[in-house]
Order: structure tokens, then C-alpha cells, then sequence
């Protein structure tokens, strides 16, 4: 009687390795150490370089100090990833254009800033004068201010707070916590700007949480900077308008 062969096991077939999400950040806290120690720094190097230039008014100084921080986060940011990581700047913080919701992101800008602005009326946010007056003088100031506000101030801060920080967060935290922890931090950020009213830093922390949403359904921090821009650009006309 011939034995019968045992059956042959029908190999599994391997599962190939999943990839990992896009926004999934591979950097780690002591980054971030490092990110805001550089900042503190920045800030102090960027007031240094403004005292001694004493290029212009007080306007202009303002606009360089603004400018100047700006590149020293930039540059902060590019230190980490592509000297400590190797990695692609733009891809590792997301900068990819949202083919399918750049324009819904644009126009979602200015939807959330009258939103913004209904919502404080409801919980009488105070006036506050702003240091933009001064900026209104001349049409070279107020290009320069549209410019800061429209465009550098959008694009750096999204860098920092929905390219840099909130996925950090949502990798430690989880995906709300880490949106709403970032849009707290981004609010605050603007508290000084409007004497720390808590209605203010609630309202620019829920526009942050917008924001933050638009990074995490779309992969992009593109998503998120345009929205913050067309926000940004509704509230400037708004105050052009209103001081006319």
C-alpha cells in the first residue's frame, strides 16, 4: 500500500506592507523643542536686526520684524528636515496641491470668516483698535500689509501650526484632540495682538479648528493655507471698508 502524501499547506500569500499615511509625521518632540527654542531666538535676533538697520518708520520697522521672523521659522523648519531628516521639505510637511478641493478650500475662506464674524457679534466680542491704522497712510504700506496678511502670514503659520505641529499631535493625541490642541495654541498665538479678549483667541482658535480639518480630510497643508488666506483676505477688506 503506497502512503498517502501529507497535503500540501496552501501558502498564505504575504501581505504586502502598508503604506504609511501621507501627513503621518515621522518627527518627534524633542523637534519641536528645538523648533520653539529657535523661535524664542528668532524673535530676539529679528528685534536685534530692525533696532540696528533703523530703516524708516515705525511701520516699516514693524513690516521687517514681521518679515524677518517669518524666515528665521522657515528656516528653523528646513534646519530640521533636511539636515537632521534628509527628507523633502515641502512633501514632509504637506505642501501638495488639493486637486480636488482647491477651489472648495478657497472659497470656504471666506464662508468661515462672515461665520467667524456673526459668531462674535452673538457673544459681543469688543472692538479692539488693531496696529494696522497706521499702515493706511500710503498705498506702499497697504500693499505691504495685504501682503503680510493675505499671503506670508496664511502660508507660514499653516507651515508651522497644520504642516508641523498638528500632525504631531494627532500621531501622540489622536485626530480631534490633536486639531482642536493646535487650534488652541494658534489661538493664543493671536492673543496678544488683540489684548488677550477671550472671545477673540476662541473665535481665531475655532477658524484654526477649520483650518486644521481641511489639512486632515485633504492631506494638504496647500488645503489649509488657502483657506486661511481667502479668510484672511475677506477680513482685510472688511477693515479697509471700515476705514475708509
Amino acid at each position: 500500500m503506497i502512503p498517502r502524501e501529507p497535503p500540501i499547506a496552501s501558502a498564505q500569500p504575504e501581505q504586502p506592507p502598508q503604506p504609511q499615511p501621507a501627513n503621518e509625521a515621522f518627527w518627534s518632540y524633542q523637534d519641536l523643542a528645538f523648533f520653539v527654542s529657535f523661535g524664542f531666538l528668532s524673535a530676539v535676533l529679528s528685534s536685534l536686526l530692525v533696532a540696528v538697520l533703523h530703516l524708516g518708520s515705525v511701520v516699516v520697522r514693524l513690516l521687517l520684524l514681521q518679515t524677518f521672523l517669518y524666515v528665521f521659522v522657515i528656516a528653523s523648519l528646513f534646519t530640521i528636515f533636511r539636515l537632521r531628516y534628509r527628507e523633502p521639505f515641502w512633501r514632509a510637511l504637506g505642501f501638495r496641491y488639493p486637486e480636488k478641493s482647491a477651489w472648495l478650500s478657497a472659497f470656504l475662506g471666506p464662508a468661515l470668516a462672515i461665520g467667524t464674524g456673526i459668531l462674535g457679534t452673538l457673544l459681543r466680542a469688543p472692538q479692539i483698535e488693531l496696529p494696522f491704522q497706521d499702515f493706511l497712510k500710503t498705498p506702499a504700506t497697504m500693499a505691504a500689509l495685504g501682503t503680510l496678511v493675505v499671503v506670508m502670514g496664511p502660508f507660514c503659520e499653516e507651515l508651522v501650526f497644520r504642516g508641523f505641529l498638528m500632525p504631531l499631535l494627532v500621531r501622540s493625541l489622536g485626530v480631534l484632540p490633536g486639531i482642536v490642541l493646535a487650534a488652541a495654541l494658534f489661538g493664543c498665538m493671536h492673543g496678544p495682538e488683540y489684548r488677550w479678549s477671550w472671545r477673540h483667541v476662541v473665535l481665531i482658535g475655532l477658524a484654526g479648528v477649520a483650518f486644521g480639518y481641511a489639512r486632515h480630510l485633504t492631506r494638504s497643508t496647500t488645503a489649509a493655507a488657502l483657506m486661511h488666506a481667502t479668510f484672511n483676505l475677506t477680513q482685510f477688506a472688511a477693515f479697509l471698508f471700515s476705514n475708509k
